[in-house]
């Protein structure tokens, strides 16, 4: 199984594989400052919640580590801009405010036990390092549950890329499929292209291929003719953010294929870990949909195909939990009534250490 590594943490700063350039090119770049690394999720260099809670966790840990304050006082006077620069890069993603608030707690421990500058940058590090490897065993969780779910010979959809490029794991969708392959399941897996941003064309079909998974890319436009025609047994995808009552954002696109699932009887699941949840809000009425820049439409990698004219973007939409038939989590699977299932993962141990 192929395995794409997105982000990685070295002594020379953040190391992150330019998801923009793919598939033509695979490039890395290494970036030394937290305004960096905020820069680098907002022009999604990196993308996908989980992989952006990984960054922003790291972005952290790069603000504290390479920071010039000769105290702690200096240092909690300096932390709050690192945690806003972060925070102002992506507004849809929970991941990014569960992974910076995680990081805020912890140092607010450091700071209550030591007012050693290094040792206080060590365990930061540690932290974010520590967020990272729990990504990577909550993909194989989730991926072990979801397998459960998907056909024993058959093909399944999915939408948008939620592998291993957009969680720093295995991937939460791609990582049940991928999993359900390695127990012995024939799928084939047809990839709408996501556009505008064709995460699924570019991203998706390059992952399922390098793992020598057989695939079917399809546009956008194409989804319904192959729920009505193509055989298809299931529909996975990941998610941006769940609200208390189970209503889902992913990737713009996904409300309309959970429809048209409901239309012709195919299971619509999701499959996201639990940092993922935002009970705080009781509807996705009140999830923030990110607008991007209408250039994202009008061009396709710099290259003009419509006119300069306004087009909206975007970046998300909310399924109602009504099409959604479960959730998978690393903690295991919720059901409707979500309002209650989701409250019970949310609340129950986890199982990971990390050495």
């Amino acid at each position: 199984m192929y395995v794409a590594q997105p982000i990685e943490w070295t002594d020379q700063g953040v190391v992150m594989l330019d998801q923009r350039r793919l598939p033509g090119e695979e490039i890395s770049y290494t970036y030394t400052t937290y305004q960096d690394v905020a820069k680098a999720i907002r022009e999604m260099v990196i993308r996908g919640a989980p992989a952006i809670g990984v960054a922003a966790a790291m972005g952290v840990a790069i603000g504290v580590q390479n920071s010039s304050a000769k105290s702690l006082e200096d240092l909690r006077a300096e932390f709050p801009l690192i945690i806003e620069t972060l925070a102002k890069t992506r507004p849809t993603a929970v991941d990014l405010f569960w992974a910076l608030d995680r990081m805020q707690r912890r140092f607010a421990e450091l700071s209550l036990e030591t007012s050693e500058l290094e040792q206080i940058k060590r365990e930061m590090v540690r932290e974010a390092r520590a967020v990272h490897l729990e990504k990577r065993a909550t993909d194989e969780a989730i991926g072990r549950f979801g397998a459960d779910f998907m056909p024993q010979d058959g093909r399944v959809m999915t939408q948008c890329n939620a592998g291993a490029l957009a969680t720093a794991g295995i991937g939460t969708a791609l990582g049940v499929i991928q999993v359900a392959v390695e127990q012995g399941k024939n799928l084939h897996v047809i990839v709408p292209e996501t556009r505008p941003y064709l995460q699924g064309a570019r991203l998706t079909a390059w992952e399922l291929h390098r793992s020598n998974i057989p695939l079917t890319l399809i546009t956008d436009n194409m989804v319904g003719h192959f729920l009505k025609t193509g055989n298809i047994s299931a529909i996975v995808t990941g998610a941006d953010r769940i609200a208390a009552n189970g209503d889902t954002a992913n990737k713009i696109g996904t409300y309309q294929i959970a429809v048209l699932a409901r239309e012709h009887n195919v299971p619509f699941y999701i499959a996201a870990p639990v940092s993922t949840f935002d009970l705080s809000i009781a509807s996705g009425e009140q999830i923030p949909i990110e607008e991007r820049s209408s250039a994202e439409v009008t061009q396709i990698q710099g290259i003009r195909i419509a006119p300069e004219v306004h087009a909206a973007h975007p970046a998300f939409d909310v399924t109602p939990h009504r099409y959604i038939a479960a959730i998978f989590t690393e903690r295991g699977v919720a059901r409707p009534p979500y309002i209650e299932s989701l409250r019970a993962l949310a609340s129950a141990a986890h199982s990971f250490s990390v050495a």
